[in-house]
């Protein structure tokens, strides 16, 4: 059985934020029995020696599946989706498809929106606000691109919903104030449509009753 590392007891600000939830959300999609080992932030083992062994970096998500080990969420999904035979096709052009998509998610459109989210969050330094303006600008770019990537489509890798999916929705949970791309039709609608989902939706209830909140409080 897979074991999933994810957060447990967090700083406020960040409960509902990890990037674990993603990973539970894949094995949500998929089916595949998992249990959730849920890490103390605030008691520090994420810098343990036990979860040392486990993550170089001291992040989250890990899974464990039966002694293999892996990190690094989009390596995880990617693993979940070959596993289950799921989410990702079967053929090389679909599955470079997928690849492409999920590095695109993380590479390209993850590194402005997660630094726009510390920022709101109160991670401030010296000139903040007008970093702040850069990125949203830069961001735009890669939102563009999306909603031009969207013409037509319902899902941004192929014809079926997969795990690029589910890492483009999360990344853009990041700023979780939807105006950001209020510009975006074809985002905004495939945004709401991927968060829709009944296994994003399951997710969010057993992230909320790990770390003793409402849905309400993390949605």
């Amino acid at each position: 059985m897979i074991t999933l590392y994810a957060f447990g007891r967090v700083h406020p600000g960040m409960i509902g934020k990890g990037r674990d939830l993603r990973a539970q959300w894949a094995l949500e999609e998929t089916g595949l029995p998992y249990r959730v080992h849920a890490l103390d932030y605030l008691a520090g083992e994420l810098v343990g020696p036990a979860y040392s062994r486990l993550s170089y970096f001291h992040q989250v998500p890990v899974i464990d599946d039966d002694g293999f080990i892996v990190g690094e969420s989009g390596a995880v999904l990617l693993y979940i989706a070959e596993k289950a035979g799921k989410l990702i096709p079967a053929d090389f052009t679909g599955r470079t498809q997928v690849v492409q998509w999920c590095f695109a998610a993380l590479a390209t459109v993850e590194r402005p929106l997660f630094e726009i989210q510390m920022i709101d969050l109160g991670f401030r330094g010296e000139g903040a606000g007008e970093r702040r303006a850069a990125l949203v600008k830069e961001a735009g770019r890669w939102l563009d691109g999306l909603e031009r990537r969207l013409d037509g489509r319902e899902w941004i890798a192929c014809e079926a919903f997969t795990v690029a999916d589910i890492l483009l929705a999360t990344v853009l949970r990041q700023v979780r104030n939807t105006d950001f791309i209020e510009p975006y039709p074809r985002l905004k609608a495939y945004y709401a449509r991927a968060l829709a989902r009944p296994a994003w939706q399951r997710t969010l209830s057993l992230c909320a009753e790990r770390q003793g909140v409402t849905v309400a409080d993390i949605r």
